[in-house]
């Protein structure tokens, strides 16, 4: 969902707004990405919260996505100097898969509006991908908001081909773009 407070990509959508530039990403950790369990459950409905202001899933469907054998959660966490023990949720995605069907869907893809502009959206695209892979799809499609050029350009760099329109298809009538690519 386009909020223009950092790098998002949205659920049934996965499209990412104006991301929030950073003078210099220098020394970056990298991420790790990981399958999500329920013990982030919290962080991932805080992260819903702060990345979309509205189309958001709820606490149950996030739930329902983490337990689901066709669907895929991906959470991605940061070590943060700051001394904290435990890594920080900085972003993650939603994959679903339909049994018996080798096309995967990109339902939802977040990055932490205080770390949009450092990529992590591209490597969170990236872990999607390959595990839509994993499961044995050869191709990914995801939906992003018409009016989300920042998204529309970094799947359009990916390789990803619009294919299809869906007229007022997020709550505040904007429509969506569909994209597919070939894994």
């Amino acid at each position: 969902m386009s909020d223009g407070r950092g790098e998002q990509i949205h659920r049934d959508g996965a499209g990412v707004s104006a991301p929030i530039r950073h003078a210099v990403a220098v020394d970056l950790p990298e991420p790790v990405i990981r399958a999500a369990t329920l013990a982030d459950l919290d962080a991932l409905v805080a992260l819903e919260h702060a990345a979309f202001a509205t189309d958001r899933a709820e606490r149950r469907a996030i739930r329902h996505a983490i337990l689901s054998p066709t669907m895929d959660v991906l959470a991605a966490l940061l070590d943060v100097p700051d001394g904290a023990p435990d890594p920080v949720l900085v972003g993650a995605a939603v994959l679903e898969r339909r049994r018996g069907s080798r096309i995967a869907r990109l339902a939802s893809i977040a990055v932490a509006p205080n770390r949009g502009g450092l990529g992590l959206g591209g490597k969170i695209l990236d872990a999607a991908e390959a595990q839509a892979r994993a499961h044995g799809c050869d191709r990914l499609r995801l939906e992003v908001r018409a009016d989300n050029g920042a998204g529309i350009r970094l799947y359009e760099r990916r390789g990803y081909v619009r294919f299809a329109v869906r007229p007022d298809y997020y709550e505040d009538g904007m429509e969506a773009w569909r994209y597919e690519r070939a894994l």
